[in-house]
């Protein structure tokens, strides 16, 4: 299988989407995606096991360079995710990229346009993009 690009999937969406023609219908779909992501990454953790969170402030030495800070910087995850959640995941991830491709083509916008500005402005800035 060969892979789709973006401009693929943006036409794919554009063509399914049917019942969500509405800017303000596809704005609060890609909310509820957003909000399921999240909602299964919680699950992961409150009900599945698989993964944990103990997050607490970050320290941030003087003395340590910027590629030592990255190590040293804790994700306030443990574990793995399993095949279901990973699955689940796939899946609101997947709706949420299908929603952000719908809002971008009712504004006529250009995902792999987005993803290049974003790459230059993350190697333009590099740590200091605030990311």
């Amino acid at each position: 299988m060969s892979a789709l690009t973006l401009e693929q999937f943006q036409q794919q969406v554009s063509e399914l989407l049917l019942r969500h023609r509405s800017l303000l219908d596809v704005m609060t779909k890609y909310g509820q995606a957003g909000a399921s992501v999240n909602r299964a990454v919680s699950k992961a953790v409150t009900e599945c096991g698989c993964i944990e969170v103990n997050a607490r402030k970050q320290d941030y030495p003087d003395e340590l360079d910027l590629e030592q800070v990255k190590i040293k910087l804790n994700h306030h995850t443990s574990g793995r995710l399993c095949e279901n959640c990973k699955d689940v995941l796939r899946t609101e991830l997947g709706k949420s990229l299908f929603y952000m491709s719908a809002l971008s083509n009712l504004l006529d916008i250009k995902l792999e346009d987005v993803i290049e500005q974003e790459s230059k402005k993350c190697s333009t800035l590099g740590i200091f993009n605030l990311t």
